[in-house]
């Protein structure tokens, strides 16, 4: 479900984030639209949304974890776009969290309340289906209270929430060719844009995000 890590211009070469647990920082919340995704020989098409973070620390060889322009590298993780009982989204926020959400607060979560929020990520490597090996996050935590009072550093990247409902263009320009095609291709952007989707997906409006309310922080 994680995606290959990236620095934070979101395009080009890339070095991969060390495995490891990683202090992290979340600073984009992006929509995905309804995406094709086959498990299992089932094939199912769901809402899908990005998160990604920018990482802070040092490598196993004491080094800072940086592209080479010195700023953050970046890691995403994709999520189906719901809070059931047994969705990835709703187990990673809430270890995230520290705690598990109260039915009240499932009914009103927000998730851009996510931008901004530190956490600790387990990176590990994987390899996909197409043989190639890619960095995972594999967990989302609370960050220890120990790391906290020791200090946290400055956030480097500006929180930027994507919605295809209302798309930033100028945040659009600056994602990677295959993150604006997969976004390109669900049948929310090519309704907002006038082309019509296949006849194999659902057809759609509006936003993956119109069932999250407004009430209750992260």
């Amino acid at each position: 479900m994680g995606l290959v890590a990236r620095d934070s211009g979101g395009g080009g070469e890339f070095t991969p984030v060390p495995p490891g647990m990683h202090l992290a920082r979340c600073y984009r919340v992006i929509d995905l639209g309804t995406q094709e995704s086959t498990y299992l020989g089932k094939t199912k098409f769901q809402p899908k949304v990005m998160l990604q973070f920018e990482v802070h620390g040092e490598d196993d060889k004491g080094q800072p974890i940086v592209t080479a322009k010195g700023e953050p590298m970046s890691i995403s993780k994709n999520f189906t776009l719901s809070l059931g009982e047994m969705a990835t989204l709703r187990k990673d926020l809430q270890t995230w969290r520290g705690r598990e959400f109260t039915p009240d607060e499932l009914l009103g979560f927000e998730l851009k309340n996510v931008l901004g929020a530190w956490a600790m990520v387990s990176v590990i490597k994987a390899l996909g289906g197409n043989g190639k090996e890619y960095t995972n996050i594999a967990a989302i935590m609370s960050v220890p209270a120990a790391i906290k009072k020791a200090g946290m550093p400055e956030g480097h990247n500006d929180c930027k929430l994507f919605s295809i409902e209302e798309p930033d263009m100028v945040l659009f320009e600056t994602f990677g060719n295959g993150l604006k095609e997969k976004i390109q291709k669900s049948p929310e952007w090519q309704s907002r844009t006038g082309v019509g989707p296949s006849r194999t997906q659902p057809k759609s409006t509006g936003s993956g995000f119109d069932d999250m309310d407004d009430d209750i922080p992260f």
